[in-house]
C-alpha cells in the first residue's frame, strides 16, 4: 500500500520508541491499528455502496425496458444519430430540420390567419 519495506518499518519503530518511550509505544500501536481498521471498514462500505448503486441502476434499466415492452409491444431502441444533411453541412448547421420547420410553419399559419380574420369584420377604416 505505502510501499514500505522492512528496513523502513524498523526505522519508524525505533524513532517512535525514542519519541514516545517504551511505556506509550503499545498504546500508540493499538491506536494506529484501530485507525487503520476503521479506514479499511469505511473504504469497504464505500465500495459496497458503489456496487449497490450499479446494481440499482441496472435494475432500473431492466425495469424501464420491460415497462416499454409492455406499453408499446416492442423493446426500446436507442436513437441512432443521423448524419447531417447536405443543406446543414453547406449552411454551417443553420438550416432547420424537418420537424423544426414543420412546427414553425404551424405556428406561423395560426398567427397569420388571426390578423386577416380581424380585418374582415368590418370594424376597420376600410369598410367605411
Amino acid at each position: 500500500m505505502f510501499d514500505i519495506g522492512f528496513d523502513e518499518f524498523l526505522l519508524i519503530i525505533v524513532v517512535a520508541l525514542f519519541v514516545y518511550g517504551p511505556d506509550r509505544l503499545p498504546d500508540l500501536a493499538r491506536a494506529l491499528g484501530r485507525g487503520y481498521a476503521e479506514f479499511r471498514r469505511a473504504t469497504n462500505e464505500l465500495k459496497q455502496t458503489f456496487d449497490q448503486d450499479d446494481t440499482v441502476r441496472e435494475i432500473k434499466q431492466e425495469f424501464h425496458k420491460a415497462q416499454h415492452e409492455v406499453l408499446y409491444g416492442r423493446p426500446p431502441t436507442a436513437p441512432t444519430p443521423t448524419p447531417p444533411s447536405a443543406a446543414e453541412v453547406e449552411g454551417g448547421g443553420e438550416a432547420e430540420t424537418a420537424s423544426e420547420s414543420a412546427s414553425a410553419a404551424d405556428s406561423s399559419v395560426g398567427q397569420a390567419s388571426e390578423p386577416a380574420a380581424a380585418g374582415k369584420t368590418g370594424d376597420g377604416p376600410e369598410s367605411s
